[in-house]
């Protein structure tokens, strides 16, 4: 359990390994960088929103909408990592009390911690109290989703938006200069390969 929770935090190899694993994926796709391209921006969008858990689900299914590539949007929701999960949610979370015309406090990042922990005991406490007299009490839950979740969820799609724009504008052209690449580089081979079948003792080396 240990060196799962370890690799979830900081993958086997390191980060640039992963990262370099993820951008090989994406350039060896099978399809068009337009479609590539949007399943790229699915993928960064999702992983603004407070969905933690769900974001391969809400990627998909973000995928579908905007008739993006779906690997590409479960590859591309790796931006939302542990490394960047507390950037992330305190960026969103802050626009989205500026949008909602809401006061945004200091130390934010300290009180998501406390807030995630209300609605913890919160559940704990209600799922023990139906086997006891205790009454239920939802009183974090809802200090949660007016304070954190709405903000998060709302605030989210503006960085997440723009900074999906920017990957989606910067996949096009990766994708297809390295699509134009391999296409020509196959097209050398079956040439090669052609000319040994035309000339079956040329690269054959002497027989004798």
């Amino acid at each position: 359990m240990k060196q799962v929770l370890t690799e979830i935090v900081y993958p086997r190899g390191g980060w640039r390994r992963a990262i370099e694993y993820v951008k090989l994926r994406l350039r060896r796709l099978p399809d068009t960088p337009e479609k590539i391209a949007r399943g790229v921006f699915a993928g960064v969008v999702t992983a603004f929103t407070p969905f933690y858990g769900l974001h391969f689900v809400a990627a998909f299914i973000l995928a579908k909408m905007v008739r993006g590539n779906v690997i590409a949007a479960l590859l591309s929701s790796f931006v939302g990592n542990p490394l960047t999960y507390v950037p992330i949610a305190v960026l969103s979370t802050k626009v989205g009390h500026v949008l909602l015309g809401q006061p945004v406090h200091g130390g934010l990042d300290a009180s998501m911690g406390h807030k995630f922990s209300g609605v913890g005991r919160d559940l704990w406490h209600n799922v023990t109290a139906v086997f006891t007299a205790e009454k239920m009490d939802w009183s974090h839950l809802g200090v949660f989703y007016d304070d954190l979740f709405l903000p998060f969820l709302i605030g989210g799609l503006v960085p997440g938006v723009i900074l999906g724009l920017v990957f989606y504008f910067l996949t096009v052209p990766v994708i297809r200069a390295y699509q134009n690449h391999r296409r020509k580089a196959l097209r050398q081979k079956l040439r090669q390969l052609e000319r040994r079948a035309a000339n079956p003792a040329d690269g054959t080396g002497h027989s004798g």
